[in-house]
């Protein structure tokens, strides 16, 4: 009887490199889906605290300010510019025309290399993130998400 030899062609290679690719997206996806995600009870203090600091933000709770602010009914000029910082986090201002949130705005006391005070501002809506900036107080100042610029400390 012939004994038959295992070639292992182009064919077999992609099979198996192709079954390892959608074995390793399905894994990606399994754990997105069933490893939960840490949520924040952004409602209170200690919840933005936490979450900031999930960033890499040490904030100063003893500057916590807050206010009702208005989203305008369009987004045009500096708003428009606003904007284009927010979608770039996941956070779209022009889902929330004309409709009210809560402010909050912190000292951080982490950031390196800068002139003056570096604010952070959350925009809440029901609990929820709907806009959010560092900023500079100082003269020549900068503003960005909240992700660590490469200048932060």
């Amino acid at each position: 009887m012939a004994q038959k030899t295992k070639v292992f062609t182009r064919r077999k290679a992609l099979t198996i490199l192709i079954t390892a690719a959608i074995l390793l997206l399905l894994l990606i996806t399994a754990h997105s889906v069933f490893v939960p995600r840490r949520s924040y009870d952004l409602t209170g203090l200690a919840g933005r605290q936490d979450y900031l600091r999930s960033l890499g933000w040490e904030i100063d709770p003893e500057t916590e300010a807050f206010r009702t602010v208005l989203v305008p009914d369009q987004l045009e000029g500096i708003m428009a510019q606003y904007n284009k910082l927010q979608l770039q986090q996941g956070y779209d201002l022009s889902r929330h025309l004309g409709e009210s949130c809560l402010q909050y705005t912190y000292e951080i006391t982490n950031y390196a290399d800068s002139d003056g005070k570096v604010i952070v501002s959350l925009y809440l809506q029901d609990g929820e993130i709907i806009a959010a900036d560092i900023h500079s107080t100082a003269l020549n100042g900068f503003m960005h998400g909240l992700k660590r610029a490469e200048a932060a400390g």
